[in-house]
């Protein structure tokens, strides 16, 4: 079946001055993703965040939101778009119905219905029982739900969170992931976030930017096989070198670890039982033979930390 694309991101570059923040980034976003976007400080992940939105105007490359070109139709492509900043857009001296209502008259929302907009916004948000509350007696987490609240009041096509659950408590953490998830099976949402679990947790796709490039894409599914077993950690008391140990079937390199044990890489075949029946028979003493897994912590290290000369990564968003 056929999804609906609802961003496509053409060959997007954007400069400031003479720094290139994103370099040649192309993406697309369909009906029902939950899209993770991941990268350092100053990688060019809130820059992107800014063009898509209509924040800012790329250098080159074209942005479309549910079929609409961001810079020939600008007004009519950000209606397609809510968008939640790090830092929520709420007036702390109205009340969260006051605040709503003024959102709606700011998204062109027909006055005959406000009131239905505002109501499905609570309902979504579970924000009914401090509708009449000031914002600014509300915790940070209901105040991120109403940030949330005012991003899907018109009923967009794109919802666009930076951060929504930085400052948190862990209760509220889980509560603002599952009102995401439960988003986004109506619309499709771009999560830019450093924190790694938030994206396992949250995510049916993941990328990750690294100096303004795009350095990785996949579904979450392709990334659990990224993080399959691929090597064991093994303690002997009478170690043998690495070149027996390569000899070992299944294994394909031992590299020798600071505590006295190895890790033993391998591709397809897991050598646990070779190495086992090899131990015995080489009175090797194996004592400890434990699967190590990688994380999404690995991988994302792998792919970001570059020693890239001379970049400055403050002077990029």
């Amino acid at each position: 079946m056929h999804q609906q694309v609802l961003i496509q991101v053409e060959h997007l570059t954007r400069y400031y001055g003479q720094t290139c923040a994103v370099s040649d980034v192309s993406f697309e976003l369909t009906k029902g993703e939950v899209l993770g976007f991941l990268g350092l400080n100053g990688a060019g992940k809130s820059s992107t965040m800014q063009v898509i939105t209509g924040n800012l105007a790329p250098s080159a490359g074209r942005v479309t939101v549910n079929g609409i070109d961001l810079l020939d139709k600008p007004k009519r492509a950000k209606h397609e778009i809510g968008y939640l900043p790090e830092r929520p857009p709420i007036y702390r001296e109205l009340t969260v119905d006051e605040y709503l209502h003024y959102c709606a008259k700011l998204n062109r929302i027909a006055r005959n219905h406000i009131a239905r907009a505002i109501d499905t916004a609570h309902e979504r948000c579970g924000l009914g029982d401090v509708r009449h509350r000031l914002i600014g007696n509300l915790s940070k987490g209901y105040q991120q739900r109403v940030g949330i609240a005012q991003a899907i009041l018109h009923t967009p096509a794109v919802v666009v969170l930076d951060e929504p659950t930085v400052g948190l408590d862990p209760i509220q953490i889980r509560e603002i992931r599952a009102l995401i998830r439960e988003l986004g099976e109506e619309h499709g949402i771009i999560l830019s976030t450093h924190i790694l679990p938030e994206v396992q947790a949250t995510c049916t796709q993941v990328q990750i930017i690294n100096a303004g490039q795009l350095v990785f894409a996949d579904s979450i599914a392709g990334l659990e096989q990224r993080l399959n077993v691929t090597s064991l950690i093994a303690g002997f008391h009478a170690m043998p070198n690495a070149e027996t140990l390569r000899q070992v079937p299944g294994v394909t390199q031992a590299e020798p670890l600071a505590d006295g044990k190895v890790r033993l890489h391998y591709a397809d075949t897991d050598p646990s039982e070779a190495l086992i029946a090899q131990a015995v028979a080489s009175g090797w003493r194996l004592y400890e033979l434990a699967p190590e897994r990688r994380t999404l912590e690995q991988i994302f290290i792998e792919l970001t930390c570059s020693d890239e000369p001379g970049r400055d990564t403050e002077a990029v968003a």
